[in-house]
């Protein structure tokens, strides 16, 4: 197919393009800087200067790309920092995943393309009850913490427009992978404690996991939601130890939870303490996709582990892949 990929010159794009085309699809690629779009052609992708926001400009790219399928993997987080506030954080990345994603969705219109993929997030986002993890029919937090209400807003508009399209949304996991993680500065430098008890459960996913998952959501048809996430959720008082003793940092401080909500806010006490992890049985019975890293165990040593190789790290947790 010919496929347009909105993002493609970001921390997952730079992976889908590769697998995209060995799996013989035509690629066009956007970016919004000319040294961007440089790499997408590099990775051997046709490349467009494009701001996802110019709703005009969209539908012309688009329709003169005459593409069989788009992905949506436009965000703005590349080099972000940290703040008690995630509406603020994600700002422009809220807007790309409304607006940019009603552009997009109605240059496809247009353009006859009913073949839609786009990046959703499941982190965080299922309600703080029940199990600690979750399928895609379990509901979402009906009251996300302070500081985060647009951005979960700005979620749900993507998942219910790109499905109610027909596409599909992939609810990824964490991303990690990318050397330039600024959440490795913040392990680094004990920025980030365990909080209260430390059971908040994180669903991880490497980005070459999370782009092969991609590359094969792209040839079902929807609409569809997948959790696209490692075999192994896990809560922050096992993960975050792990990936400080990857990185020869020193083991992260804990918090008293009353502490905690004074400095992080309640949005990092719900993270530390409360938050669910997300089920990948869907996407990996449906897709028949098999992941390279199943567990964050694994995958944070051979991404980050100096002298680490793949498949030596424990994994003494059954695996919770099909709960």
């Amino acid at each position: 197919m010919r496929v347009f990929v909105a993002g493609a010159s970001g921390a997952i794009g730079i992976r889908l393009v590769p697998q995209l085309i060995e799996r013989g699809h035509v690629v066009i690629g956007t970016s919004r800087s000319p040294e961007k779009a440089d790499l997408i052609r590099s990775l051997g992708a046709e490349a467009i200067i494009l701001d996802l926001l110019d709703a005009p400009a969209v539908r012309r790219a688009v329709v003169d790309a005459r593409p069989e399928a788009i992905v949506h993997q436009a965000t703005a987080l590349a080099g972000g920092g940290f703040s008690r506030r995630l509406d603020r954080t994600f700002a422009q990345t809220n807007r790309l995943r409304t607006e940019g994603t009603d552009a997009l969705l109605a240059a496809a219109r247009e353009a006859g393309v009913r073949r839609l993929v786009a990046q959703s997030f499941a982190p965080y986002r299922y309600a703080r009850q029940g199990g600690m993890v979750k399928t895609e029919d379990d509901p979402l937090d009906p009251a996300p913490p302070s500081g985060a209400q647009r951005t979960f807003a700005a979620m749900a508009h993507l998942d219910r427009a790109v499905t109610e399209a027909g596409g599909i949304a992939l609810r990824y996991g964490g991303f990690y992978g990318n050397a330039d993680n600024p959440q490795l500065k913040a392990v680094r430098r004990r920025l980030l404690p365990i909080i209260g008890s430390g059971e908040g459960v994180t669903s991880w996913i490497h980005l070459d996991d999370a782009a092969a998952a991609t590359v094969l959501a792209l040839e079902h048809d929807g609409p569809r939601i997948y959790n696209i996430v490692d075999d192994d959720p896990a809560p922050l008082r096992e993960w975050l130890p792990e990936l400080a003793r990857v990185l020869g940092a020193k083991p992260p401080r804990h918090l008293p939870t009353w502490m905690a909500r004074l400095l992080a806010g309640e949005g990092g006490v719900s993270m530390g303490t409360q938050t669910r992890g997300a089920s990948n049985a869907r996407a990996r019975t449906e897709l028949g996709w098999t992941l390279r890293y199943p567990s964050w165990r694994q995958g944070f040593a051979a991404a980050y582990g100096s002298t680490a190789t793949v498949g030596t790290a424990p994994n003494p947790r059954p695996s919770t892949a099909a709960r």
